[in-house]
């Protein structure tokens, strides 16, 4: 079959007019995205009006700074004996860890929180740094979480609802989206459950 002259010329053109139309229908189910995000964040919010939900939010998120760790190394050491040791050990090393990687991800993508993005939301509570993406407060705790799961998995549902419950308190007070909880939560577990996991079976 033969192409004239302006049927190859059409061709050419919607060719060449692929991958614009490619990126731009990337970018607007970027931007719903990021609108969805956003809409989860003020839905969290609300929540915390309250009385009690702002109490919650804020105390949750204040022992995620530190306190939440003093709590629980004692819970280990009793729940496990000797081998509480070995996991408090592991579960500072990971945190460690992943703190070393934490500030260059924060930097990289420098994503500014929800109540600096929407002067509606409150933010309940001062923020560490400037950066929302990924939540410190989850990936911490995730990581933290990772090996005393493994050693003892009888407390898996109180460290899953410890979880969603510091996941909630990060996106209510208006300090993260859920996109930067559920990154924080990939980042803590993909990097501490195989190291975890690993040093667990020979230690």
């Amino acid at each position: 079959m033969a192409f004239t002259s302006d049927q190859l010329a059409k061709l050419t053109r919607d060719a060449s007019s692929e991958p614009q139309a490619n990126i731009g229908v990337a970018a607007t189910w970027g931007q719903r995205l990021l609108e969805l995000d956003l809409a989860a964040v003020h839905l969290f919010s609300r929540t915390a009006r309250s009385a009690i939900g702002r109490f919650l939010a804020v105390a949750i998120s204040k022992l995620g700074n530190g306190w939440i760790y003093l709590i629980l190394a004692p819970i280990v050491l009793i729940g496990l004996g000797w081998q509480g040791l070995h996991v408090a050990a592991l579960a500072g090393l990971n945190a460690a860890l992943l703190h070393m990687l934490y500030p260059i991800i924060k930097r990289r993508f420098g994503r500014r929180r929800p109540f600096h993005v929407d002067a509606r939301l409150p933010s309940l509570l001062k923020t560490l740094d400037d950066h929302s993406f990924p939540s410190g407060h989850a990936m911490t705790l995730t990581g933290v979480l990772a090996p005393i799961v493994i050693a003892w998995p009888a407390t898996s549902l109180s460290a899953g609802l410890l979880l969603l419950s510091m996941a909630w308190s990060r996106i209510a007070t208006a300090h993260h989206y859920p996109s930067d909880v559920a990154a924080g939560v990939a980042l803590g577990a993909g990097l501490s459950y195989p190291l975890a996991s690993g040093i667990l079976a020979y230690w």
